[in-house]
């Protein structure tokens, strides 16, 4: 999108809502969401909101129904919306709800609470993938006509290429073969988005950041009966659901963006105004008051509307939505996108929404941030301090950070290994490091094996403090076969299909004939280490303590009462031996060990040979 249509966008924005109020001659409800609702919730209380053209609160009636009461219809400035009150008790059944209004009748399903979600912890390890980049189990919806953006090119890096939710479902044996056990998609809701002009180049909304209806799966991913379907086929497998959820914008083509149901819908400026992505004056002690409100009322986009936070209706939409997709589609964690420019105090009121209905779900937020400080102030933390957040997790952008400085910086003071071991010593921020999500890459970074190099040792060394490190592994989709590219000349290269995901794919990586000697090998690597670690006591429930690196050789320990795991990372270029006196207060004596990746037996670790670049997890007998 140019400038000059985002500021005429933008000026449509404001101006749309004062001349479609006017619009309202006939008196119809077309529109309710929630599309429904539950019997069972700990909250009793649901905000419906309701569309149509001219709608007048005297003419919307509850029809009896036991255990639910019509508390109060709100009216705003565009009366083409009623927002009602309803209080369902624990009286109320499951059934059907049935509203009058003008005389018209309107049914309204209330379901039987059942989701249990199992949420997240260490001993997972999480998948993050594309579904359009991913694999195409279903080209009869490739493409509509209907559609904002009707294009299919997979020849075009930046159009919609297919891929959808049944072929996740298809290859749900292959990640758990890899050692998968939770998947995370971007997002999967509607984006009937057209194409928009990004850099002088057209492209799709394919990685789902663009909201146009909260309540629809999008029908080129296969609806939302598809996603109920690899919902229950991938618990069946022992694989949770991550659903990543965008409370900050919508797509400029929302349904609701179109006739507005207060100007105050959205953050409005008196001209275009984009965030600045800076997250230090959200908890800078001498931040300017601008700054702040540009940092969370400015705009993530010219294409994304901002959404105000705010204005208690749009939050019980946000929140009601977060409810209803847990229950409907059975979610067992929240990832949430673009976590500082939300409204904090909203954040905080949505979270604890899900984790007073569900105790066990996880939450963690993705705060693309360069200090601890800053990552932990956005998530549940130690500081004394006014605002506390109530996030139980972060994805752990300086981890990422420390991991890529010890792999590709010589061993010094403050450098290479030394930045990883610094970043780790300070968990005291956080009041739980290990619901932090650890991640070497992502849809919006470069991919990890060009980052290295493609130094296969280094390699090995980054996925093993991936998957052995304390806190949540995330691994982003075809690392396991050594996928890469840089984002150049655009985030498309490291959005590239996986082989074999399409009938017409030359090659099928998906399977072990399909795949280099090369590939094999990594995808072996991972998958030996990532099941091991479910099984691993000490690593998915265990302790964790560090070593100060001393020449370039890092050590730590995963441990239980049951199980110590001991993790030595050689970042030299030279082989190293190392004295394993100096590990004693966690060894206590120990004089054997078998080697996890090899398979050997070590009958004296009293002295430990290690290879350049070689790492060492150990489970000390």
């Amino acid at each position: 999108m140019n400038f000059k249509t985002t500021k005429m966008y933008y000026l449509g924005i404001i101006l749309q809502f004062f001349v479609l109020i006017v619009d309202a001659q006939s008196t119809e409800v077309s529109r309710i969401n929630p599309t429904n609702w539950f019997v069972g919730m700990k909250n009793p209380n649901l905000q419906l909101m309701i569309n149509g053209k001219g709608l007048k609160a005297e003419l919307f009636k509850l029809k009896p129904y036991k255990g639910v009461k019509l508390r109060e219809i709100h009216t705003v400035e565009n009366p083409n919306y009623l927002f009602v009150d309803l209080e369902i008790s624990k009286k109320a059944k499951a059934g059907t709800v049935k509203f009058e209004y003008n005389g018209t009748t309107i049914n309204y399903e209330l379901l039987q609470k059942t989701a249990q979600p199992l949420g997240l912890d260490q001993s997972d390890f999480v998948y993050l993938l594309m579904p359009d980049r991913f694999s195409n189990g279903e080209p009869s919806n490739d493409k509509f006509a209907d559609m904002a953006d009707p294009n299919h090119d997979r020849n075009n890096p930046f159009l919609r290429h297919g891929g959808d939710l049944q072929g996740v479902t298809n290859h749900l044996d292959y990640l758990k073969e890899l050692g998968v056990t939770g998947i995370w998609m971007t997002p999967v809701i509607e984006n009937n988005q057209p194409l928009t002009d990004e850099g002088g180049v057209m492209r799709s909304a394919y990685h789902g950041y663009g909201f146009t209806d909260h309540y629809n799966v999008d029908k080129r991913l296969g609806g939302n009966e598809a996603y109920k379907i690899l919902s229950k086929e991938a618990h069946a497998k022992g694989i949770k659901i991550i659903q990543d959820a965008v409370y900050n914008h919508v797509g400029i083509n929302h349904w609701f963006l179109k006739d507005m149901p207060s100007k105050d819908w959205l953050n409005q400026w008196d001209k275009y105004t984009n965030t600045t992505y800076k997250d230090q004056p959200l908890f800078d002690i001498h931040a300017s008051t601008l700054d702040t409100k540009i940092v969370r009322n400015g705009w993530f986009t010219s294409f994304l509307p901002d959404l105000n936070q705010n204005n208690p209706f749009v939050a019980n939409f946000l929140i009601q939505h977060a409810l209803w997709s847990v229950e409907t589609f059975n979610i067992d964690a929240w990832r949430i996108d673009t976590y500082i420019y939300n409204d904090l105090d909203f954040m905080n009121n949505c979270n604890q929404a899900l984790l007073d209905e569900y105790p066990n779900i996880h939450i963690f937020g993705e705060s693309a941030v360069g200090t601890v400080i800053s990552q932990a102030y956005f998530t549940k933390n130690n500081f004394n301090i006014p605002f506390k957040s109530n996030l139980p997790g972060a994805l752990d952008f300086v981890v990422e950070e420390g991991i890529f400085e010890a792999l590709n910086h010589d061993f010094g003071w403050n450098e290479g290994v030394s930045r990883l071991y610094t970043v780790l010593a300070q968990d005291l921020a956080y009041a739980d490091a290990t619901k932090n999500v650890n991640f070497l890459e992502n849809h919006d970074h470069h991919r990890f094996f060009s980052v290295v190099g493609e130094d296969f040792d280094k390699y090995k060394m980054g996925i093993t403090w991936l998957l052995t490190l304390r806190g949540i592994p995330h691994f982003y989709y075809g690392t396991e076969i050594l996928m890469k590219n840089f984002k150049d000349p655009s985030d498309a290269e490291v959005r590239r299909d996986f082989p074999g995901g399409w009938a017409d794919d030359k090659v099928n990586k998906f399977k072990a004939n399909g795949r280099t000697e090369k590939e094999n090998e990594a995808f072996d690597f991972v998958k030996k280490l990532a099941n091991y670690r479910k099984n691993s006591e000490a690593i998915s429930k265990g302790n964790f303590m560090q070593f100060v690196p001393e020449e370039g050789v890092y050590v730590y320990f995963r441990y239980t009462e049951n199980q110590k795991v001991m993790v030595i990372a050689n970042t030299n270029k030279t082989e190293k031996s190392l004295d394993t006196v100096r590990f004693q207060e966690m060894l206590k004596g120990a004089k054997s060990a078998k080697e996890i990746i090899s398979g050997v037996e070590f009958k004296d670790i009293s002295t430990v040979k290690i290879d350049a670049k070689g790492v060492m997890v150990l489970e000390i007998n």
